[in-house]
């Protein structure tokens, strides 16, 4: 198991580093276009679609990301597709870890295919869109999932009192969630920092919050995208309670599924960019 964990995450490295080393923002939304589409498989699998509805349901997800591509909206993203995709998170995300997983198979099939793929599609085009502003502000947001992840495992590791979601994710408690949310605003503060004394290609997602909201409401909106990122966490692992499922799928050896990697990422990069964009 730890062999095939190691060889995969080189492999999926090795793609995305040729990816964002292209000159051209091509690669990388062409990559992330088949990997969203394998999750939307996923989703539609995790939520009672069989087998040919899933890949048609996955083929429809590919073929709107195309689109959104062809049409040039990874350059000039409609700031409405943020916004939307914002709402999904904020009422979708609410009604789904509000009922739990006994609920979530209550709400009809259909609502619950189309709130997982344009969820995916937002995020996709989210994506591409960031690697068009550069790759600082693409990295600086895959950064600060990565760090609330780190700080809240450490975090709750260490403090962990308080469950957090134990119907959903026993494994969460609200020190991690706080570890997480001090972890990232460190993150913050230091990369602010570094993109003024070595200015790159462009600006960090959190200097650009800066210009935008101020200090106070950069640091607010920071802990804002700390917390989505727990939510996009949260609701992948109540849907897989739900189908009784541990992975999403099997796609990634060692690792589970596109959706076990990409879960938290989902809700962080449109809310980012709909930050941006006050």
């Amino acid at each position: 198991m730890l062999g095939q964990r190691v060889v995969t995450a080189i492999v999926l490295l090795a793609l995305i580093a040729g990816a964002l080393a292209a000159p051209t923002h091509w690669p990388f939304s062409l990559l992330t276009l088949v990997l969203v589409a394998a999750a939307g498989w996923e989703w539609s699998r995790l939520n009672a679609a069989g087998s040919l509805l899933a890949a048609a349901l996955a083929a429809a997800l590919a073929a709107a990301c195309a689109a959104a591509l062809l049409a040039g909206w990874e350059e000039e993203s409609p700031v409405w597709a943020w916004w939307t995709a914002t709402a999904v998170w904020v009422v979708g995300g609410g009604i789904a870890l509000h009922g739990g997983p006994g609920r979530w198979p209550r709400l009809p099939t259909g609502a619950r295919w189309v709130l997982g793929l344009v969820a995916l599609w937002a995020a996709w085009l989210a994506m591409t869109h960031a690697r068009v502003v550069g790759l600082n502000f693409l990295i600086s947001v895959f950064a600060l999932v990565w760090v609330a992840d780190i700080a809240a495992y450490f975090g709750g590791r260490r403090f962990g009192r308080r469950k957090l979601a134990p119907s959903i994710s026993p494994g969460k408690s609200w020190e991690g969630v706080w570890s997480g949310v001090a972890g990232v605003l460190v993150l913050a503060v230091c990369w602010a920092w570094a993109d003024r004394q070595w200015p790159v290609d462009s600006p960090s997602v959190f200097t650009h919050l800066a210009a935008e909201l101020g200090v106070i409401g950069a640091a607010a909106a920071v802990i804002v995208l700390a917390a989505c990122s727990v939510v996009g966490d949260l609701v992948e692992s109540l849907v897989k309670r739900s189908a009784g499922a541990k992975d999403s799928s099997r796609l990634l050896p060692g690792h589970g599924g596109v959706l076990d990697r990409i879960d938290a990422l989902l809700p962080v990069f449109p809310v980012a960019l709909a930050f941006t964009r006050l």
